[in-house]
């Protein structure tokens, strides 16, 4: 590279460097332990013997000033070159023969007078503040210079002066741009089996109740009575109030109920029911009457929700699970039921009863893909996925209209189906398929949503009394073999009904200490286990709001098999008439409940109140 003014052509070997240095530093002892207390014409850190142009220290220009005094003094850089510090994207800060600064893509060329040769450097640094303020001092001036990442190269970037979020962000006052204040979370009909509260401030006000404080729960509880309290609570352990509606957002009502078995969850639940006494595996008799008194708590549930005196109800059994709604929540106009998971052989049994059902995720999907395809043009649609998904849509489209007549996939004529080979004159070379075979392809492209999140089904209407019906007479309901085998499944309600028992949720508070850097933090926890409610969750965090003055979170674990509850069936129309207050729920919980689920087939897994606004994830 050829060699360019102000640049050290000398520095090619550590060793030459360092005797360099050693000279420079003789040098500059000599000069400031002059008798007159002058420093010499040359600069700092420079020899008289240094030749003209040499830079002083890391590249840059050099200053036509004076020499300062004595003091700290910026060594040069020795392996800084020209061929390290260039970059054509940079901007080169050049000072003219008038003292102005401008900037410039690449490197010009620089004269220097024998005055600015011999005279005094500033400190590189000292310059770029000048310049600087120079610039602050035209108004006119819309260009503001900035460190890049090396000392002698400068970006240009340009600033409006007219923007003040540009120009000083700190000016802004943090009121100005706060988050919105959300008071509510999205409504979660999926069942949790455990919550984690955590907050800094105490959460044991919430176990070991006083007798007169749990009676007095459990009394609102089936009175439907529900007390208001303060905004902010100073001692929660000292309210009476509080801790009586504590007691009250627990209780939930279950049948059958049996003392030395968990009947929740049912679903992969062999394990929890292994070596558990079931006098019932092997008694007919005894399943018989189980099967019976079951029925009857069912029918019960079913009447309370059509008379808007039961919101919701849940029946768990070893396969799936069915949701059923009142009229007015989950922003439908009717009674609703959701089932998941379902297999090819319960969709089948339904049909045959004559219940109409819809699949709404498939649904969603085929509208997806039906308004995908009309902004794609023809021609360049995914056609693998086309072919993948087409039976999980034709199948939802048939179980909607409630016949599989309509499709052709499943009524061409086998022989039709091959006509085209006919046609080519090769019928008798090409083997067919066999009747058996094309069957058992037919039957594959079907089952494939079983067990599937998309195999929820959706029951609306009248249909719901003829779905009670069918699971009453279903005989493959109940297990016939296994560790549940003869046990009916679970029936969950948040309302007293017929042949149910009353239990409530175990709850235990443990105080721990959390490292938040280099301090602890005292964190108090609060675990509530059991089949968790929709409504049990909302009342909860609502008398948490208060207790912990608006500052807590929550972990939830939800059972997997009902987060897909939240799905919203096809043909729901949100009405806000339907009068729910006879149903037992708090005011505030049944107008939560109301609103149309927007979490889909998801469930909620954290919520954080902070200064009185929720957060969520899903």
């Amino acid at each position: 590279m050829s060699q360019q003014a102000g640049y050290s052509p000398s520095f090619k070997r550590p060793a030459e460097i360092m005797r360099m240095r050693r000279k420079r530093t003789r040098s500059d002892a000599s000069v400031f332990s002059s008798p007159s207390g002058q420093g010499s014409s040359c600069s700092p850190g420079q020899s008289d013997s240094s030749p003209a142009g040499v830079r002083p220290f890391s590249p840059g220009p050099l200053f036509n000033t004076q020499a300062r005094s004595g003091g700290g003094v910026k060594r040069r850089n020795p392996f800084a070159n020209i061929e390290n510090t260039y970059s054509p994207k940079k901007k080169l800060l050049i000072y003219n023969d008038d003292g102005n600064a401008e900037a410039g893509h690449g490197y010009k060329t620089m004269k220097w007078t024998g005055e600015e040769e011999c005279g005094g450097v500033l400190s590189f640094r000292a310059k770029l503040a000048e310049a600087e303020n120079q610039e602050h001092q035209d108004s006119s001036s819309e260009k503001c210079l900035t460190f890049s990442e090396d000392d002698s190269l400068f970006e240009e970037e340009k600033e409006d002066v007219k923007s003040p979020l540009l120009k000083s962000p700190q000016a802004i006052a943090p009121a100005s741009i706060a988050p919105p204040v959300c008071t509510e979370y999205p409504a979660d009909w999926s069942l949790k089996t455990r919550l984690l509260f955590t907050s800094p401030l105490t959460l044991s006000w919430a176990e070991h109740p006083k007798a007169q404080e749990e009676a007095s729960g459990l009394s609102q509880h089936c009175r439907a009575q529900f007390g208001s309290l303060p905004h902010s609570l100073q001692d929660p352990r000292s309210c009476s109030e509080l801790r009586c509606a504590f007691q009250q957002s627990l209780v939930y009502w279950q049948h059958p109920s049996v003392p030395w078995i968990s009947l929740f969850p049912r679903i992969n639940a062999e394990r929890s029911f292994a070596g558990k006494s079931a006098p019932w595996a092997q008694d007919r008799a005894l399943q018989q009457s189980l099967m019976s008194e079951w029925s009857v708590s069912l029918s019960s549930l079913y009447s309370l929700l059509k008379a808007k005196l039961c919101p919701y109800f849940y029946l768990c059994s070893y396969q799936f699970t069915v949701l059923f709604r009142a009229a007015g929540l989950g922003g439908s106009s009717s009674i609703t039921a959701l089932i998941s998971p379902t297999t090819r052989g319960l969709r089948e049994a339904m049909k045959a009863e004559g219940i109409e059902f819809s699949l709404p995720l498939v649904e969603e999907r085929r509208k997806s893909r039906e308004q995908h395809s009309l902004a794609v043009p023809q021609g360049e649609e995914d056609e693998p996925e086309k072919v993948q998904d087409g039976s999980e849509l034709k199948e939802g489209a048939d179980y909607k209209a409630g016949d599989e007549g309509e499709n052709d996939e499943y009524n061409n004529d086998d022989d039709g189906s091959f006509s085209w080979l006919e046609e080519m004159g090769v019928q008798d070379k090409i083997k067919k398929p066999d009747s058996i075979s094309i069957q058992l392809r037919r039957e594959g492209q079907t089952v494939s949503l079983d067990h599937k999140p998309e195999s929820v089904v959706c029951v609306e209407g009248s249909h719901t009394f003829t779905l009670i019906n069918f699971l009453i007479n279903c005989k493959s309901l109940v297990a016939s073999a296994g560790s549940q085998a003869g046990l009916p499944p679970t029936l969950l309600a948040p309302g007293a009904f017929k042949g149910a028992t009353m239990h409530t949720l175990k709850a235990r508070s443990v105080n721990v200490k959390s490292q938040v850097g280099s301090t602890y933090q005292n964190i108090s926890s609060l675990e509530i286990t059991g089949p968790i409610l929709p409504s049990s969750l909302h009342t909860i965090t609502t008398l948490l709001r208060p207790a912990q003055k608006g500052n807590f979170s929550a972990a939830l674990y939800t059972h997997a098999p009902t987060a897909v509850m939240n799905t919203c069936s096809t043909t729901q129309q949100c009405t806000g008439g339907s009068d729910l207050s006879g149903c037992g729920l708090h005011p505030a919980s049944i107008e939560q409940l109301r609103q149309t689920s927007t979490l889909s087939k998801t469930a909620l897994t954290h919520i954080n109140m902070n200064n009185y606004s929720y957060t969520w994830k899903n």
